[in-house]
């Protein structure tokens, strides 16, 4: 019979009890596929893992948080670009600029920006130096076409998945196939970072939540169907043109806290 070690409690935070990762991997790892307790101690090790991916990312205090789920909403366009300093303010139009405030986030192309700036019809966000030198942004002219959402209400549907609207780096099209009707785009990204994809797995691609249809090394591809590829600026796109990335955040804090685990 394996000896198996019992989890220990390394602290206990706002009543949650917290337990050690390498414990749940110990007790999960070894057990055979059929013993009678593998699935409650697999669930109790999954149940860990999303405890302590909470912890870490505070999601107690997720409504003080910008979350986006990659379903774009409307399409905007640019109507004037203004440089300040090594920042960029972007002036855009769009359906529901009516609907926004002073302060309120949407990601634009995924990219979480600041309303700061509204007249009846055009709003006014401005990007950073570090967010035009990690994303696409820096790419706008005055009419492109840009992948808009706005925040998502906490007591709203997660239709496509978490988005933070933090762009991890940009990625390169190097293939699109049309499949009558359907889109299959192939995106190649570079290996800074460690990002991985998964087939199944989420992958957010200029704003929008999309599936990988195959995964490769430091490239994935994506099946999309005709009213994305129409609704929002997939249509626009071409081989070379560079799209934002953001991975899928619970995949990226299981590599970490993986990634510990092995350097421990």
């Amino acid at each position: 019979m394996n000896n198996f070690p019992e989890p220990k409690i390394i602290g206990v935070k706002k009543s949650v009890m917290v337990l050690s990762f390498r414990d749940f991997m110990m007790i999960s790892g070894p057990m055979p596929l059929k013993s009678p307790i593998e699935i409650p101690t697999r669930t109790l090790w999954f149940f860990g893992l999303i405890l302590i991916i909470f912890e870490d990312y505070n999601f107690t205090n997720l409504a003080k948080n910008n979350m986006f789920t990659g379903i774009i909403e409307a399409v905007g366009v640019i109507e004037k670009i203004e440089e300040n300093g090594s920042n960029i303010n972007f002036t855009l139009s769009c359906p529901f600029t009516h609907e926004l405030k002073i302060d309120q986030s949407l990601a634009h192309n995924g990219c979480c920006l600041t309303v700061v700036e509204i007249t009846e019809s055009q709003y006014v966000v401005t990007a950073i130096n570090e967010t035009l030198e990690k994303t696409n942004l820096g790419k706008w002219e005055v009419g492109s076409v840009v992948n808009l959402e706005r925040c998502m209400m906490m007591n709203g549907r997660l239709d496509g998945h978490i988005v933070q609207g933090h762009v991890d780096q940009t990625g390169e099209i190097i293939d699109i196939e049309n499949k009558d009707g359907s889109y299959f785009v192939t995106v190649q990204y570079n290996s800074e970072g460690g990002f991985v994809t998964v087939p199944q797995g989420s992958i957010t691609v200029n704003g929008i939540s999309l599936t990988v249809a195959k995964s490769g090394d430091f490239q994935f591809s994506v099946a999309i169907i005709p009213y994305t590829w129409e609704f929002t600026n997939m249509k626009n796109v071409k081989i070379g043109d560079k799209v934002n990335l953001e991975f899928d955040i619970v995949g990226k804090y299981i590599a970490k806290l993986i990634n510990k685990q092995n350097v421990v």
